[in-house]
């Protein structure tokens, strides 16, 4: 491990020497042709007839170009030295020496050089100064960013891998994320600044600080006085005495300037707010989900116990009748009171059933067994448990007599049948007509349930397949309804494949429209 790691240093050490050889490399090329290039405009202005203190304002611009473009104040101040003496070499006389004849040159080149020196300095100072304000604005920018992502977030994983990401861009660093759950620190997530980087982690070391950390709701680790031997910095996402989790920041070398400091506590402050109103608004969400789930409760038991009660006193009455006083009644009456308790009987079985399938469906369990089937058949079916009102109603099947089959599971399809058809009977006056067609709609059949009864409106037709909703108009026999039946309807078709829909009938009454995919018949040789 320590040869791995003295190998690690030496190839960096490298890495770091060749950068810094190239880029003085580079200085000192750029030095070199701008002052070549003032040297060149100066040999210009001389042959014009241009003054020498035009040629040393060529030289002072020449230094100024050096700041400007170079990293460093040696090489302005390099470049200053240099142009005295290309000066005092090419345009002074004697030319072509580096001695001086008039009494005033020496000050003329103190004053070239205190000029370019000067210019030079500023203009490096300057350059260091805007660049400083430009690192100050990215940083601040990264704290405006993290603000608006954070608020955009739709749950608490993206609110900590937002956080974990503008902290490493404004730090440079690797981060490690510790979520909280249930009041316990998870597994922890790691962010490498670089996907090259090796990810070297003292789990168990590091555990004890994040750990600290945790129960102690304060910051510990590398370059703090608390366990200050651990690789990490770490701090706690908190509001108040709530931890929301431990963020960790590599801090072996130096920890976080002064102005780094403050943009980092000011991304964890708002990643904890985001992350309270986060649960805030999760609980606010689960309660209504509680409270909704249980005003249905309510109302789907005070609707049962309207909607079994009634067929229960009628059977629990004729069945008291025929020990009591069944002696005394005709074959006649002792039919119809036979009649009434089965039909009675079957309400109550087609009111179970859809409670049954209201169950499956919520709980995700309705299996479909499908197979294919003659859909005259099915229709058929669905006929005999049709309501005892239907005798009130005109009810038909017509058929252009061409074969269809249907892959579907015929049970749930004639359920879906007699609830549209038991809908239209409640609905409805008596003598009203209800009438059931089939046909094939490319590759499809589609089944219509018509009744000239008095319609939907249209703000019905947008609710009518809802969960228990019943209606506006008043129930013909006054049975009231759960509000499943429809519903049911809908997750059946389209557990098939199928569509569910209604529209108005001309010129009046509603028609129930559903498609099942058509089936084939293999025939085996």
């Amino acid at each position: 491990m320590g040869e791995t790691e003295h190998t690690n240093e030496e190839f960096y050490r490298k890495a770091y020497h060749q950068v810094t050889c190239r880029s003085v490399f580079w200085n000192i090329l750029k030095s070199l042709a701008i002052l070549a290039g003032a040297t060149m405009l100066s040999l210009l202005f001389a042959g014009l007839g241009f003054t020498e203190s035009n040629i040393i304002m060529v030289y002072i611009l020449g230094v100024l170009l050096t700041s400007i473009v170079t990293s460093h104040l040696v090489y302005s101040l390099s470049s200053s030295i240099a142009s005295v003496f290309i000066f005092n070499y090419l345009f002074t006389i004697p030319r072509f020496s580096l001695t001086a004849y008039g009494t005033g040159y020496p000050v003329t080149f103190v004053v070239m050089f205190l000029t370019a020196f000067v210019t030079g300095t500023f203009a490096i100072r300057y350059k260091e100064q805007a660049g400083h304000a430009a690192w100050i604005a990215y940083r601040t920018k990264i704290l405006f960013d993290a603000n608006q992502l954070l608020s955009k977030a739709k749950d608490h994983d993206e609110i900590l891998h937002i956080t974990a990401v503008q902290i490493m861009k404004l730090l440079g660093r690797n981060i490690v994320v510790y979520d909280v759950e249930n009041e316990k620190l998870q597994e922890p997530h790691f962010f490498k600044k670089d996907e090259n980087t090796e990810q070297c982690y003292d789990y168990e070391n590091e555990k004890k600080v994040v750990n600290w950390v945790f129960e102690n709701n304060h910051f510990a680790g590398a370059t703090t006085s608390t366990l200050p031997d651990a690789e990490y910095m770490y701090f706690a996402l908190r509001v108040n005495e709530r931890v929301y989790g431990v963020i960790g920041i590599e801090a072996q070398d130096a920890p976080p300037d002064a102005f780094e400091h403050d943009i980092l506590i000011s991304i964890l402050g708002e990643s904890a707010l985001a992350l309270e109103n986060e649960k805030n608004a999760r609980e606010k969400e689960m309660a209504a989900v509680l409270a909704e789930s249980e005003q249905l409760r309510v109302n789907l038991l005070r609707t049962i116990s309207h909607d079994l009660r009634t067929p229960l006193t009628t059977i629990s009455g004729n069945a008291s009748n025929l020990i009591s006083n069944g002696h005394n009644f005709s074959e006649e009456t002792k039919k119809r009171i036979y009649t009434d308790i089965y039909e009675d009987s079957l309400w109550l079985n087609n009111l179970v059933e859809n409670l049954l399938y209201a169950t499956r469906i919520e709980e995700g369990r309705m299996i479909l067994c499908t197979s294919t089937e003659v859909l005259s058949d099915i229709l058929e079916e669905a006929m005999k448990h049709i309501d005892r009102q239907k005798s009130k109603h005109q009810i038909s099947v017509q058929s252009n007599n061409e074969l269809i089959l249907v892959k579907a599971d015929a049970r749930l399809v004639m359920q879906v049948i007699v609830n549209i058809v038991d809908n239209a009977i409640k609905y409805t006056p008596e003598g009203t007509s209800i009438k059931i067609e089939a046909k094939k709609e490319d590759k499809m059949a589609e089944i219509s349930i018509s009744d000239n009864g008095k319609g939907i409106s249209d703000e019905e037709k947008k609710k009518v397949f809802d969960k228990f909703y019943c209606g506006e108009k008043k129930i013909v026999d006054n049975r009231r309804s759960l509000g499943l039946g429809l519903y049911l309807c809908k997750a059946i078709i389209e557990a098939h494949g199928g569509t569910i829909y209604v529209t108005d009938n001309q010129p009046s009454g509603a028609v129930f429209h559903f498609t099942l995919p058509l089936g084939e018949v293999t025939l085996n040789e």
